[in-house]
């Protein structure tokens, strides 16, 4: 009996999660019917994962202070690629009034493959590597893609997928619905 090479089987898995990606509407919650990922109002236990320096970090602590936008990439994700631009803006915009997270997804590929990518394609923002999936767990991440959005509160605000999401109308909206200091 043959074991399966487990580089065929993430490559196998990548796929399926590109065909699930690609397949998926995209878009805000608010402007669907069907659900995308975790249920909006819910308030997640954030794990913790190590950053792509080694550095933890705990995202239950980040949760309830100020808004906190996750970004579920791949370096082999086209959707995240066409995302990346609309990204790079948003954090430009919002950066000081939200906490923004890159999580690396550990399908197809590896932690030194993002560290790679990253030295060509940098985000201003902290990069997380999700090794065990938890973070995939916790947030019922679909596919790459996928973007959730948590308030001031901690609760789920916005889940996206895809690369025609409005990211910063997305945002725009979250930040609308805090309550004035």
């Amino acid at each position: 009996m043959r074991i399966i090479n487990m580089p065929v089987l993430q490559r196998v898995v990548a796929v399926l999660f590109v065909v699930l990606a690609g397949t998926a509407q995209a878009g805000s919650v608010a402007a669907q019917d069907t659900r995308i990922g975790i249920e909006r109002g819910a308030l997640p236990a954030g794990p913790t994962l190590m950053d792509v320096q080694g550095g933890e970090v705990d995202l239950s602590d980040r949760f309830g202070e100020k808004p906190v936008l996750l970004e579920f990439w791949a370096t082999w994700c086209e959707n995240c690629e066409d995302l990346y631009p609309d990204m790079l803006e948003a954090h430009r915009r919002y950066g000081e009034r939200v906490d923004f997270f890159a999580v690396a997804v550990a399908v197809g590929q590896s932690e030194r493959r993002v560290r790679s990518h990253l030295e060509k394609h940098p985000v201003p923002y902290p990069t997380l590597w999700d090794g065990r999936g938890e973070a995939v767990r916790a947030f019922e991440t679909p596919a790459t893609s996928y973007i959730v959005i948590l308030d001031a509160d901690g609760r789920v605000a916005y889940t996206g997928l895809g690369r025609d999401q409005d990211v910063d109308g997305a945002i725009r909206e979250v930040l609308n619905s805090e309550p004035a200091d």
